[in-house]
């Protein structure tokens, strides 16, 4: 194990071997006069469409252009050349692509300007990943967005994502990924935490990924999250006071400062924020749910010299939620034995912190080089009164990673090709302890234990561009895994994108096969000895083996006249799926490996142009179904004899606790006149799967829980140059409807509750 410790330490520090710097994107072009003869010594800019960000280069003699290290985002490219009109163009840029365009300056004056409305050219023609962009601008005015509880930049973009027991799921599952400027903070945890990973305040752009990556992105299936960060390229010795208050005592206050020269661009931030609404409740009412948050956040953009830059991302944070309860001790919830929240005065605390550097060295235009050593430190503490009832809980788990990622990219010819290394060591430090109040079993005092893992991953990856409209991609994963159980995989992914010439719909497909490290199982002596005592029988923990997922996956993006729409369908197989299940009554998430499961889902987005100069329109929509199969085989698992839970009939699927057949998201925001602007958002859920179906038993006993909607309004208006107000109303209508009835933390859940604030910010120079 000293071995593994080491050689994953080192690596990452002088490796050379090449990956994708998925953070990046090279913009190719080819400028040329009305007769299609190269121009030569164009003037080409390409700059970000909300910060002072831009990157400069000439065409050459054959009137061909790069521009390498654009990271994602939504741009203005510009072409100015002598004797020629000057030419302006909107560009979306998805990381790790590399889009080429053909350019035709018309003849005339510089005082001429063509400029080409819509997103033609933002069609990722090389990718095969359904991918949503989410701007700095879309998470300021989507209602509830900027929240620093809020997911609603994700769930109201992207399709199929929804949360449920106060977590997050796409896809038809829980495991995402986090990523900062390509860098994926590491995490194998599933289930411990329920605060989000990164203050929405800090974003400028959110790339949204889900499934058929290409093998240089890592192997969270069901979400990768790719988070450019605030940078201060748009402000200028600027800082930013913003101040929330709402219902429910709500108040969240930011401070944040940015600056950049010519080589340097920094922001900084201070965020705290508290709420008696936190958690989702197990009932309509509210009792015992306040929540606080304290972050701080730090970026920095350093360009050393032309072709090195280094890049550095800090955050601190924690964040405290007391644990919701049902007060009526007569409610079907207590009376039916499925869990008693009666009484219950628990809590949790969690903190989560990082720091990743990153250096970046450009070759040529078309070779980049990308070393990223990275620390995150990921805490989850739940505690309980000493008197609880039934029973007083201790569990603390504490996960510390390290390690880093090299990243190489060559662009040859028609080849665009990457590889590199990503790796990590794990050290978790678990406690757990039990005072059972009720004398149902014995109580365990608590004790400590201790678990370490290594990931170790290597991947080769191409695009092959055939001709103009087709491009190919192949690639391989390799992983090596070392924890309770060492496993290693192989993987490949291979795809295939091919544009229609004139219209430019781009028709991808896609097959690959994906490696989930799954959680170390460090429970103490303490858990064992009280499941063991358990009234249900015997109980056992057991290694969990990592998820192995299997995908398929075609689509079709269809441009047109700046619409743009995307459907897609995919297939997911899935062996040893990981999920989590409770302990006894307890109602704490313990991670789980089922069997196996099958996700299967048509998805849909469409987003308009500016309509009208008036607003854009979106929608999103996902057709799934997500179902598992056969027994427990890791983690929490019981050995009772006809148990259905562990010891199922046959293996045939049955639906799991978080599917929804239909979720829909359709919101519009419009620029009014006198700088005013108004958002809207309607999502509707068919209901999710009943765990009590067919059981006689609870107010709900079809197959799924109830349909609901909710409408969600937001408006501001700009005062002046420094100061802008705002306001948000979540369920506009305040309805209400039981949303889950895992016995999961505070037991079955209610969606949210007309949540209403209003925001002052305040902009000054420093």
């Amino acid at each position: 194990m000293r071995r593994l410790v080491t050689l994953l330490l080192l690596l990452p520090l002088v490796a050379a071997l090449p990956a994708r710097a998925t953070v990046f994107a090279t913009v190719h072009g080819v400028v040329h006069d009305p007769q299609h003869r190269p121009v030569t010594g164009a003037r080409v800019m390409l700059k970000a469409a909300d910060s002072a960000f831009s990157l400069h280069t000439e065409t050459q003699n054959d009137g061909e252009f790069a521009l390498p290290e654009a990271p994602l985002g939504l741009y203005a490219l510009t072409i100015e050349a002598d004797g020629f009109a000057d030419y302006s163009e909107p560009v979306t840029l998805a990381s790790g692509t590399n889009p080429v365009l053909h350019i035709a300056l018309a003849v005339g004056p510089a005082t001429v300007s063509v400029q080409v409305q819509g997103l033609e050219a933002s069609v990722a023609t090389d990718s095969v990943t359904p991918t949503t962009l989410v701007t700095r601008a879309d998470i300021d005015e989507t209602p509830g967005a900027s929240r620093t509880l809020g997911m609603q930049m994700i769930t109201d973009y992207v399709p199929g994502a929804y949360m449920t027991h106060d977590m997050l799921h796409m896809d038809g599952g829980h495991q995402t990924s986090w990523l900062l400027d390509g860098v994926a903070i590491p995490n194998t945890k599933i289930a411990s935490n329920v605060g989000p990973q990164i203050d929405p305040k800090d974003i400028d752009s959110l790339e949204v990924q889900r499934g058929s990556y290409s093998s240089d992105v890592g192997d969270r299936t069901y979400g990768a999250f790719n988070v450019l960060p605030r940078n201060g390229f748009e402000r200028n010795r600027d800082a930013e006071l913003r101040v929330t208050g709402g219902n429910f005592y709500a108040g969240e206050a930011e401070l944040s400062f940015g600056d950049h020269s010519a080589a340097t661009a920094w922001y900084a931030s201070v965020t705290g924020s508290r709420s008696n609404y936190g958690l989702a409740t197990p009932i309509s009412s509210i009792f015992h749910d306040a929540t606080n948050s304290g972050s701080g956040f730090v970026s920095l953009i350093r360009n050393q010299t032309a072709n090195d830059q280094l890049r550095f991302t800090g955050q601190y944070r924690q964040d405290f939620f007391e644990i919701p309860y049902d007060p009526n001790p007569n409610d079907y919830e207590t009376t039916s034995g499925r869990y008693s929240s009666f009484g219950l005065r628990d809590g949790q605390s969690e903190r989560d912190s990082f720091a990743i550097a990153n250096w970046v060295h450009t070759f040529s235009p078309n070779r980049i080089l990308s070393v990223a050593p990275f620390y995150h430190l990921n805490q989850s503490n739940y505690d309980s009164p000493a008197n609880d009832q039934p029973v007083a809980t201790t569990w603390h788990q504490t996960s510390n990673y390290g390690g880093g990622q090299a990243d190489f990219r060559d662009d040859f010819k028609r080849n665009d090709f990457s590889a590199g290394l990503y790796s990590f060591y794990q050290a978790e430090n678990d406690l757990f302890g039990t005072i059972v109040n009720d004398g149902s079993a014995s109580s365990q005092p608590n004790t400590t234990a201790n678990a370490n893992a290594g990931l170790v991953e290597f991947y080769v990856s191409d695009h092959l561009h055939i001709g103009q409209y087709v491009t190919l991609l192949g690639g391989e994963r390799i992983s090596i895994f070392r924890a309770a159980l060492n496993e290693t995989a192989i993987y490949p992914r291979i795809g295939a994108t091919v544009e229609i010439p004139r219209l430019h719909w781009v028709l991808r497909g896609f097959y690959g096969h994906f490696f989930q490290p799954a959680p170390l199982e460090t429970v103490s002596s303490s858990v064992l000895n009280y499941a063991s005592n358990l009234p249900s029988g015997e109980n056992t923990f057991t290694p969990l083996p990592s998820e192995r997922d299997e995908e398929h996956q075609f689509g079709i993006a269809i441009p047109y006249k700046g619409w743009m729409l995307d459907v897609s369908n995919f297939k997911n197989r899935v062996n040893n799926f990981l999920d989590h299940s409770n302990l006894g009554e307890s109602n704490m998430y313990f991670p789980i490996a089922v069997d196996g499961a099958l996700v299967r889902a048509w998805e849909m987005t469409l987003r308009s142009p500016r309509l009208a100069r008036f607003g854009n329109f979106h929608v999103t929509y996902s057709n799934q179904i997500a179902e598992q199969r056969g027994a427990i085989i890791g983690g929490f698992t019981c050995s009772l004899p006809g148990d259905p839970a562990c010891n199922p009939p046959d293996f045939s699927y049955g639906p799991v606790d978080h599917d929804q057949r239909n979720t829909l998201n359709t919101g519009f925001t419009a620029s009014l006149p006198t700088h005013t602007w108004f958002a809207t958002n309607v999502y509707y859920g068919s209901g999710f799967t009943n765990g009590l179906a067919g059981s006689g038993q609870g107010p709900y006993q079809g197959n799924n829980l109830p349909v609901h909607t909710t409408f969600d309004v937001a408006a501001g208006h700009r005062i002046s140059d420094n100061l802008k107000i705002s306001a948000n109303v979540i369920n506009v209508t305040n309805h209400r409807v039981l949303l889950d009835n895992s016995v999961t933390i505070g037991g079955f859940h209610y969606n949210d509750p007309r949540i209403f604030s209003a925001e002052l910010r305040y902009q000054f120079h420093f």
